[in-house]
């Protein structure tokens, strides 16, 4: 009986560190492929509501009270917009960290940034959002991180 015992916690271990030694491989593994993807990095313009076309200003401004992710194509433009819903305040900003072409798709990666300290900002509401426009370049998705 004793033998048999052993013998289970034994396996119990092994299978447990199985588990662990996939996790650790397939974790690193998954890290190592996305910087390896990236094929190249992309222009783009920051484009303001003057700029943007009517059609692509009418969704955002349905969508803008919510977060929100959109690529609109007019002929060789691509723009893509992205909003992070209300915010409590004035003297938000969107910084675009990275934009880049995988095999797959079109990583944009942005962050929303707070008003600063020694920013004077409204108590109204705001909803703030970024447009880029970009060269129609593929039919790939875009992927928004």
């Amino acid at each position: 009986m004793r033998s048999g015992s052993m013998h289970i916690s034994i396996k119990n271990v092994v299978r447990a560190i199985t588990v662990v030694a996939l996790t650790l491989i397939f974790t690193g593994c998954a890290a190592q492929e996305t910087a390896a993807d990236k094929l190249k990095d992309l222009e783009f313009t920051v484009v303001g509501e003057a700029e943007q076309p009517e059609a692509l200003k009418d969704i955002i401004a349905e969508k803008s009270s919510s977060a929100f992710q959109i690529s609109y194509t007019i002929g060789e433009d691509l723009y893509i917009a992205i909003g992070y819903g209300e915010q409590p305040s004035g003297g938000y900003s969107i910084s675009v960290n990275a934009f880049y072409e995988t095999p797959d798709s079109l990583m944009i990666d942005t962050t929303l940034l707070g008003p600063g300290s020694a920013e004077n900002v409204t108590d109204t509401p705001t909803t703030p959002y970024i447009v880029i426009k970009t060269e129609n370049i593929s039919d790939k998705p875009i992927a928004f991180k």
